[in-house]
């Protein structure tokens, strides 16, 4: 892995006139302003079309498009829609997301769709990408059913039009990214994307695919995943997602996962594989239970999904999120695959002089983070620290006054500096915010 940098932001936080960033002239700005700084990356959080809570990580199709990205001015130039409907998306400032407004932004897509005159290109694209069109599917059948979960359907064929229009999200939201991925890899800025290691029970994923979940006869998991209590959480996480079933998966090879990393690597230069220790063990909770304190860690593939990864990789980046509770076999495992760790700064200075997160102790296959977009950012770190906590960090990057800010920036320059072949630094840490802009 080449030494380089780069910066973490997602494509929601970009600046704009359309309720959330896109894939409009504000991405290009942005991917100028990466490579006038002398930045080899941007990273992003996952593209896929976000739940009711507008977390990306919880998915309704992790092959699918998340329909904000779509930028409105560009279907305006393709007379999709008009400049009276552009005039009506616009908001009062370009520095917020109006997530309230998704409905108001789907009925515009579903209208740009209904003036498609040549859908011929549109079908075919569907035809040779078949996890879009079943994420389209999926979405059209999702709004047929009122919005229930899968479980309860009792529309098996959405309508034509309903199919199309998601279709039509699937098709533009690619095209539109290509355009874009091409202009950053044009000015020397390679793309890395995330890819959430579980996906959510109500899913075109699990929809389409329910042999290689853990399921009841009625659909719904018999145990989901989560992380047991530890110094962050006394209750540890629920997260809800079923679980794979990987006895399923590993007889046809892994065929499922090499699908999605294949996805992720034509979207992207590099991807982030979040929750890495779940493919060494994973916690195992029952379903319905109250919190996470009833689970148990249970044996995953190794080796195995690993090599799988592997075989589509090849020589791309893969980035193993092994944070959390990370064991020596887990370690072993992220050896083996060869893929770097991650090292996080706030996580240094946590009582451990050992702690593989202080920088002085990053290996040179590693990607060093000042921080994630689960941290707090680095000056609100500093902000809350005790007195003795701040003047311990300050003493070992150096910085001998009291100024937050200085302080900041020299554990910028501390990460930058270690032995970690790839520094990547949270936007908010760039410009030095604080913790209301998390």
């Amino acid at each position: 892995m080449k030494r380089s940098s780069g910066v973490l932001m997602h494509v929601s936080s970009l600046f704009g006139n359309y309720s959330v960033g896109s894939f409009g002239e504000s991405a290009k700005y942005f991917i100028d302003f990466l490579s006038d700084s002398g930045f080899s990356y941007w990273q992003v959080l996952p593209f896929c079309m976000p739940d009711e809570y507008n977390s990306p990580y919880k998915s309704y199709c992790s092959f699918g498009a998340n329909p904000w990205f779509i930028d409105l001015p560009t279907l305006y130039e393709c007379g999709l829609i008009t400049l009276d409907e552009v005039e009506a998306a616009k908001q009062s400032s370009p520095y917020i997301a109006e997530y309230e407004r998704y409905s108001e932004r789907m009925t515009l897509l579903f209208a740009a769709a209904s003036r498609v005159q040549d859908r011929s290109e549109i079908f075919a694209f569907l035809e040779e990408h078949e996890e879009y069109y079943r994420a389209a599917k999926f979405l059209a059948l999702r709004d047929e059913n009122g919005g229930r979960p899968w479980q309860e359907w009792s529309v098996s064929e959405p309508s034509h039009e309903r199919l199309f229009a998601y279709g039509f999200i699937q098709y533009e939201f690619f095209r539109q990214w290509k355009v874009i991925k091409d202009y950053a890899n044009s000015r020397g800025i390679g793309i890395i994307g995330d890819i959430p290691i579980y996906v959510a029970e109500n899913s075109a994923d699990v929809y389409y695919n329910r042999e290689l979940f853990m399921l009841d006869d009625d659909g719904y998991p018999r145990s989901v995943a989560g992380v047991p209590p530890d110094y962050f959480c006394e209750d540890g996480q629920l997260w809800g997602n079923p679980l794979y079933d990987y006895k399923k998966m590993r007889s046809d090879g892994f065929s499922w996962w090499k699908k999605r990393i294949g996805y992720m690597l034509e979207l992207f230069d590099g991807v982030r594989i979040d929750h890495f220790r779940g493919f060494e063990s994973f916690y195992s909770i029952p379903y319905g239970a109250a919190s996470a304190k009833c689970g148990k860690w249970v044996k995953a593939p190794g080796r195995d999904i690993i090599n799988a990864i592997k075989s589509v990789a090849g020589d791309k980046l893969i980035i193993a999120e092994d944070l959390g509770d990370i064991t020596p076999q887990v370690e072993a495992l992220r050896r083996y695959s060869g893929f770097p760790g991650m090292r996080v700064f706030q996580f240094g200075f946590l009582g451990d002089s050992n702690s593989v997160h202080v920088p002085h102790n990053y290996a040179e296959n590693s990607v060093a983070y000042s921080g994630t977009h689960d941290n707090n950012t680095l000056l609100g770190y500093v902000w809350e620290m005790t007195p003795e906590n701040r003047r311990e960090v300050f003493d070992y990057v150096g910085e001998r006054s009291d100024d937050f800010a200085l302080g900041v920036e020299n554990i910028i320059k501390t990460s930058l500096r270690s032995n970690a072949s790839l520094a990547i630094l949270p936007i908010q840490d760039v410009f030095g915010y604080g913790r209301d802009t998390r």
